[in-house]
């Protein structure tokens, strides 16, 4: 199974701020739990599956795992608002909730965001709109 190092050394890496920032992948054919190796090829067929409508993987492996690590809590069910309705004080307050769990959740220990894509500050709008795929709404 495929596993994130972050902030960790490996064979032929250098550096010069302890790895800081740095994120590489190692595979162990032993590692995890035959479960957790059944929802890494359950993520793996639905990628396959998907992978001519999103074309990014949204780092499904790399979620999975930092997730377990980060044991943010449950992310909040999304908030649904209509056009005409009002936006109340508590939906506003659960959409914010969501984010700052889902955000929480993939951080690294080291406090940067990992990403297929770990480029500038501009490109935090893909994960937004990640979460909006996924039936999110943003206020």
């Amino acid at each position: 199974m495929w596993k994130l190092k972050i902030a960790e050394g490996g064979k032929k890496l250098v550096s010069g701020n302890n790895f800081i920032g740095r994120q590489h992948w190692e595979f162990d054919p032993n590692a995890g739990t035959p479960q957790e190796r059944a929802e890494v090829e359950r993520l793996r067929q639905e990628f396959t599956k998907n992978r001519f409508s999103i074309k990014q993987s949204s780092d499904l492996l790399m979620r999975m795992q930092l997730t377990k690590e980060n044991q943010c809590g449950a992310i909040p069910e999304a908030v649904k608002v209509g056009e005409e309705e009002k936006i109340t004080k508590e939906a506003l307050i659960t959409t914010m909730r969501r984010s700052l769990t889902f955000f929480s959740s993939i951080q690294a220990h080291d406090g940067h965001w990992p990403a297929d894509f770990s480029g500038p500050l501009f490109f935090i709008q893909p994960l937004v709109s990640y979460d909006q795929i996924h039936n999110s709404v943003f206020i």
